[in-house]
């Protein structure tokens, strides 16, 4: 049985402990995620202790920052000064901590703007592209976008043809406008809005943003696991 701390490891050992294929175990060594492996006198490959736990740290890493990120994270600590690596594996906790504030601020945002009341609704009540985006602190641009997702799509003025938001709009897109902010993509927004104007309102966002927050735990988990993999590189590197 191979040793962890005997150097001689092959391909196949560290694609089997690290749950990759032989084919992306060299491709880790192409892209610098590993050091350089040593060769036996007929030229194969002969891994240790050190790259196995870079491979477990890019694994973690990749799950918690995304596999750009967690290559260059990793290179670091093969290569840079420490303070260089520390600083790379701190900004990456640093943006965990900004999407769980944000977050945050956005399940306070939702539930105070899903229980407004919408009553007494006048034509008058209502928002251009400009008034709406100047509201919400976004672009006109944006707005258009939203619309041709069909994530908030406003009324028409029959006359013009221009874009009329009423209250009821308007809501919807102060909704994801904090949806937004919290990391929610496009994609599974244009699914969850019409829900929201069907049911209430308040328990499917309360959903959505659970969702998130399960999401963001489980990449601090995975930044967790992948710290304690770089420890060891670091021991190991010397």
């Amino acid at each position: 049985m191979t040793s962890l701390k005997s150097g001689d490891l092959r391909t196949g050992d560290v694609a089997r402990r690290a749950g990759y294929s032989v084919q992306q175990v060299r491709n880790l060594e192409r892209d610098g995620v590993l050091p350089p492996a040593t060769r036996t006198a007929k030229g194969y490959r002969v891994y240790g202790e050190i790259h196995l736990r870079s491979a477990l740290a890019y694994r973690a890493l990749a799950a918690g920052t995304g596999p750009t990120e967690a290559r260059k994270i990793v290179r670091a600590a093969h290569q840079s000064p420490v303070p260089r690596f520390l600083a790379l594996l701190d900004a990456a906790h640093a943006q965990l901590d900004a999407e769980r504030t944000a977050l945050r601020q956005a399940e306070d945002a939702a539930r105070a703007i899903s229980s407004e009341p919408l009553e007494d609704v006048r034509a008058s009540d209502s928002m251009s592209v400009s008034e709406l985006a100047a509201a919400l602190g976004v672009r006109p641009s944006t707005l258009r976008h939203w619309d041709a997702e069909g994530v908030v799509v406003p009324d028409r003025d029959p006359v013009r043809g221009t874009r009329r938001y009423m209250p009821a709009q308007v809501r919807d897109a102060r909704i994801v406008h904090q949806l937004r902010k919290a990391g929610y993509r496009i994609a599974p927004l244009r699914a969850l809005m019409p829900e929201l104007r069907r049911t209430h309102r308040s328990e499917e966002v309360a959903s959505a943003l659970a969702g998130r927050d399960a999401d963001i735990t489980a990449r601090s988990k995975a930044l967790l696991d992948g710290a304690g993999a770089l420890s060891a590189v670091l021991s190991l590197r010397g």
